[in-house]
C-alpha cells in the first residue's frame, strides 16, 4: 500500500513539474456599451494563457454620443485571466489600467479596475468566436463610475 501511495506521488509530481507550453491568442472585439446609452465600443486585446492561468491586455474605445450626453470612454487595462482547460473555454478575469472619458473636449483620465468574464467558442481551426461582459469600476470623478460593456469578437490562438 505505502510504494503504491509513494509511486502515485512521484507520478503526480512528475506530471506537475513538466513544463506546459504557453498559447498566445489576440482578439479583435466589437459590442456595446449600455452606460448611460447604448453606444458602439470596439477593441482589441492580446494574451499568453497556460493551462488554468493566464494574462491579457486590452485597449478598447466606446463611443460618445452627444444627443444623449453619453461621454467617450478609452481604456487600457491589464487582466490576470482563470479559465476552464477545455476545448471551449470559460473564463473570468480582473485587472486594471488607464481610462479617459470624455464629453466635448472636456473629461477625466485616470485609475480604473474591471471585472468580467465570458467564453471562447472553437470555430474552425485556432479561429474563436469570443463573447465578454466588463464592468470596470473608475476612480476620480468620471460622469459615470461604473460602465458596463458586451462585446463579441473574433479570436486567433497560436
Amino acid at each position: 500500500m505505502g510504494r503504491r501511495l509513494a509511486l502515485v506521488l512521484v507520478a503526480l509530481g512528475a506530471l506537475a513539474a513538466t513544463p506546459v507550453p504557453a498559447q498566445a491568442d489576440i482578439t479583435a472585439f466589437w459590442g456595446t456599451s449600455p452606460t448611460p446609452s447604448t453606444r458602439s465600443a470596439r477593441g482589441i486585446s492580446g494574451g499568453v494563457n497556460l493551462v488554468i492561468v493566464g494574462f491579457e491586455v486590452e485597449f478598447a474605445r466606446t463611443a460618445e454620443n452627444l444627443a444623449k450626453g453619453a461621454p467617450s470612454l478609452t481604456t487600457g487595462m491589464f487582466n490576470g485571466v482563470v479559465q476552464t482547460p477545455t476545448r471551449t473555454q470559460l473564463y473570468l478575469t480582473l485587472g486594471g489600467g488607464f481610462f479617459r472619458e470624455r464629453l466635448e473636449g472636456e473629461g477625466e483620465t485616470m485609475f480604473g479596475t474591471n471585472i468580467g468574464g465570458g467564453v471562447k467558442v472553437p470555430l474552425a481551426g485556432p479561429l474563436r468566436l469570443r463573447l465578454d461582459y466588463r464592468v470596470f469600476n473608475l476612480r476620480g470623478s468620471p460622469r459615470y463610475s461604473t460602465p458596463q460593456r458586451f462585446y463579441a469578437g473574433v479570436n486567433l490562438a497560436f
